[in-house]
């Protein structure tokens, strides 16, 4: 299809049949980040040599445009990365944290279909795709560094069976050895740190012994550590705690193959991982809240500014109760809660594609849309990006330099793939903004043109990505390009040749050639959810 409308594109000689063809071609590439700048550039210069006349010259020109079309189009077809070694490894991992058993008798069918349904059920729980079957998105999540308590009682905030609990409020705990990676006072701190974390909103109290046993035995160790369940070496299993109760009950493990830091991103923060097992030495099982602290895979928090978010102290005070010395402070911090993408009153921070993809930013999460997935991926902004702000005011994507930029305040970061581009963050009044803009309201690419929308207020500026300069005869009115439009613009897109700006709760659909609105939708339009 790709190849026949580029065929049409370039052979035909109407503006008007011409424009139909682009716009077809633009909505067969969303999604399909191989496709987007070499079809592009690889049209518009086929039409430049019809438009010149260079095509009833020269045929040899005309045929090898289309050819290289087919062969763009050939070879952006999705093929299988999963390897025979990613199938044992997932058959593994699922074994381990999703209960898979082992069928017995010689029928495969009975097998695979018991890995189908068990990939289905992981599936959901880290809001993939749901397919059953392994693919490239299922793996790469499985590989993520996380806890080595299985994954059961999948819900919000979950305890382990029969409500396991300490029937006692005092608590005592022992710091058995230490990692090398850290100082000993460093340790002491972050463990400190980590059971404060829980006694702030509950009855709870912790207090350290350096002899005997105590309720919480705290140790570092590798591989096999004497309790028959082995850690795996650097990465994948970082740590596991066991539920209250006598013996190991309460315990927990921590694999010194890691690189523990004391609140660099550039290892895993003990803080946050002991905050994480203390969960389960307590009776909290893993959370599907992608926000929670009890979610399994491994997120940055900065550690100096974090709160227990709302899922965990409601899963925490479920077994204890508040703590009875702040319960009602209103001047205590509020716990975060995760933005729920079908909230009628949903208004978005951000909107930008990113390779194909379209993201969704609202406070510390976005939601990634796949065009394979009726289903939004919820994540941290900083499992995505470590370096990024969160509570961003604007994104878009670079096609020029491929990046995506965020905006927060006065500044501006880039993002090439994972990794911060060199020299940012950058003072927004690089791009030429007068130094009276403190912040973009939202930030729109248009495709078409070449050219970025900055929206500041009731006006915006137009950015020439080539020239790297400001347009001239700008700020403009809102009102001047898009008809009725005079509130303030909170995130703006463009998907398959329409412009989409958002404002409050909703958004408008317009052309932004001619400035004509055609609808106006819910901001969850584009998140699957149903009342738009």
């Amino acid at each position: 299809v790709l190849f026949w409308e580029t065929f049409l594109l370039v052979s035909n000689q109407s503006t008007t049949s011409s424009r139909i063809h682009k716009r077809n071609i633009e909505s067969l590439i969303q999604g399909r980040s191989c496709l987007t700048r070499p079809l592009l550039s690889l049209y518009n210069s086929c039409l430049q040599l019809r438009n010149t006349g260079c095509i009833q010259r020269n045929m040899k020109t005309f045929n090898l445009c289309i050819l290289v079309s087919l062969a763009v189009a050939v070879y952006c077809v999705p093929i299988s990365h999963v390897t025979g070694q990613d199938e044992d490894f997932a058959e593994s991992y699922l074994k381990k944290f999703f209960n898979l058993k082992e069928e017995k008798g010689p029928t495969s069918r009975r097998g695979v279909s018991a890995v189908s349904r068990k990939l289905s059920e992981m599936q959901r729980f880290f809001g993939l795709h749901i397919t059953g079957t392994l693919d490239a998105d299922t793996i790469a999540t499985m590989k993520k560094p996380r806890c080595g308590v299985p994954d059961t009682n999948i819900a919000s905030f979950s305890t382990f069976d029969r409500n396991l609990k300490w029937e006692k409020n005092s608590l005592t705990y022992r710091i058995e050895n230490y990692t090398p990676d850290m100082s000993a006072p460093e340790v002491d701190d972050s463990i400190e740190k980590a059971l404060q974390v829980w006694a702030k909103v509950t009855p709870l109290r912790f207090t350290r012994i350096h002899s005997g046993t105590a309720d919480i035995m705290i140790s570092f160790g590798r591989q096999e550590h004497g309790d028959f369940y082995p850690f795996d070496g650097p990465d994948g299993t970082l740590a596991h705690a066991f539920a209250p109760g006598t013996g190991i009950g309460g315990d927990a493990h921590f694999d010194d193959d890691e690189s523990f830091t004391f609140s660099s991103n550039t290892g895993y923060v003990l803080f946050l991982v002991a905050a994480h097992e203390f969960g389960h030495s307590l009776g909290l099982s893993h959370s599907d809240d992608p926000g929670a602290l009890m979610y399994p895979v491994y997120s940055y928090n900065n550690p100096d500014t974090f709160v227990l978010p709302r899922d965990d102290v409601n899963g925490i005070q479920s077994l204890y109760g508040p703590n009875p010395d702040t319960d009602g402070d209103i001047d205590k911090p509020q716990p975060p809660t995760t933005p729920d993408a079908c909230d009628s009153t949903l208004v978005l921070d951000a909107v930008a594609t990113l390779r194909g993809e379209m993201l969704f930013f609202k406070d510390n999460f976005f939601w990634r849309s796949y065009p394979q997935s009726n289903t939004p991926q919820q994540t941290l902004i900083t499992n995505f990006w470590p370096e990024a702000p969160t509570h961003i005011d604007a994104a878009y994507e670079s096609q020029q330099s491929d990046s995506v930029l965020l905006f927060k305040g006065r500044r501006v970061w880039a993002f090439s793939g994972y990794d911060l581009v060199r020299g940012y963050p950058k003072p927004i009044s690089s791009f030429g903004l007068p130094t009276s803009v403190k912040k973009i309201d939202a930030a729109l690419y248009d495709v078409e043109s070449a050219k970025t929308l900055f929206f500041v207020g009731t006006s915006y500026y137009s950015y020439d990505e080539a020239k790297k300069t400001m347009d001239q005869g700008f700020p403009k009115r809102l009102d001047e390009t898009f008809s009725g439009l005079t509130s303030k613009v909170t995130a703006a897109l463009q998907v398959k040749g329409y412009t989409y700006i958002y404002s409050g709760s909703y958004m408008f659909e317009y052309s932004l050639s001619t400035g004509r609105l055609f609808r106006v939708l819910r901001n969850s339009y584009f998140l699957r959810c149903s009342n738009f």
